[in-house]
């Protein structure tokens, strides 16, 4: 049984259909599948294999790389606490402690409601703006635990489900390129100038 939804295998092909290669839309037809399901399971895999033309073990090689990619169930909120060096100095390890208590789980868990997933996190390139910690990707600053305590709760009221979408959904407004508005995708190994380059002199000197 094919692992995306009829809706969402009809965005897969617009998806491929951007690239000159069908490789090239692995890593956002990954997205796609997690974006679907919450996180990125085999049936996803072996149906993204099969739409771009590459081996199901190609896929798994490429979506193991990025720790973006779960590839088990996580819950609706994925929490990153940063401990990288900057944060740590500045409460992260204590800020992470707290999480664990406040949820009521070891990072690497998710609780059994299914709502949040905790890890602990590498930098997160917010270092001015520590402790920090990101709930499916987005970012929160300074986090204290007061502050910490009423972001739970507020996820778990669905207070900010429009700052914070469910984990897997990287934008809420997809793109979408119109027909008559695309360059097209060109064949690398044509060789061949893209026609929105033209005959401009300016590139004589580079032929």
């Amino acid at each position: 049984m094919a692992a995306f939804s009829e809706a969402n295998i009809e965005v897969a092909r617009e998806i491929i259909g951007r690239y000159p290669v069908p490789k090239s839309a692995v890593i956002p037809l990954c997205h796609l599948a997690q974006e679907q399901d919450g996180h990125l399971t085999d049936e996803a895999m072996a149906h993204v294999a099969e739409l771009t033309g590459v081996t199901p073990a190609e896929v798994l090689g490429t979506a193991s790389f990025y720790e973006m990619f779960k590839r088990h169930e996580c819950g609706r909120y994925v929490v990153n606490v940063c401990t990288s060096i900057a944060c740590h100095l500045m409460g992260g390890d204590e800020l992470l402690h707290h999480a664990e208590e406040k949820l009521g789980i070891k990072a690497g868990a998710t609780t059994p409601d299914g709502t949040f997933t905790l890890e602990g996190y590498e930098c997160q390139a917010a270092c001015t703006e520590a402790p920090a910690l990101q709930v499916n990707y987005r970012f929160f600053h300074k986090v204290s635990t007061e502050s910490f305590d009423q972001l739970v709760d507020d996820l778990s009221a669905v207070r900010l489900d429009g700052e914070v979408p469910p984990h897997g959904t990287l934008a809420r407004i997809r793109q979408r390129i119109p027909a008559d508005r695309a360059a097209g995708p060109s064949d690398p190994e044509a060789g061949t100038t893209p026609a929105w380059m033209g005959d401009s002199p300016a590139l004589e000197g580079g032929r």
